[in-house]
């Protein structure tokens, strides 16, 4: 499958995470809400992982990618919750997701360039400057 379906399939999933944490916001604490997400996202991929391993498929792990794999569990689970308590204080979904989603994507690029020293061509930093002014248009509104 081509990288960019996949990539857009994720986004697909993305919009659903974002949307229901939205929906679960009002009806349950920010702290169960974030629990509850992770304990089925952890059964989903322990399912992924059991299916992997039953076919027999070699699974590498290093500790480089055990650290690098718990970081980024941090930064999800942080995320999470953080998600949660900015939607249980009424933010539309239609404003609070953009400016969280258009933010990682903003700063994730600018540790791109900064950590990894990649390089963006020109219509990149313009779309990243877009980025900039969608998120001043949409916070500055509510």
């Amino acid at each position: 499958m081509p990288w960019l379906v996949l990539a857009l399939l994720t986004a697909f999933c993305l919009a659903g995470y974002n949307f229901f944490i939205k929906l679960a916001s009002g009806h349950i604490s920010a702290a169960a809400g974030a629990v509850i997400l992770q304990l089925v996202a952890a059964a989903l991929g322990g399912v992924w992982l059991l299916m992997l391993r039953l076919k027999g498929q070699p699974l590498e792990i290093s500790g480089k990618g055990l650290g690098l794999a718990a970081a980024a569990g941090i930064g999800v689970g942080l995320a999470e919750i953080l998600t949660f308590v900015v939607f249980s204080r009424g933010v539309p979904s239609s404003v609070g997701t953009p400016v969280i989603v258009g933010g990682s994507v903003l700063l994730t690029a600018v540790l791109g360039l900064v950590v990894l020293r990649e390089a963006l061509s020109g219509p990149q930093v313009l779309g990243l400057l877009l980025i900039v002014g969608g998120i001043a248009l949409l916070a500055r509104g509510h």
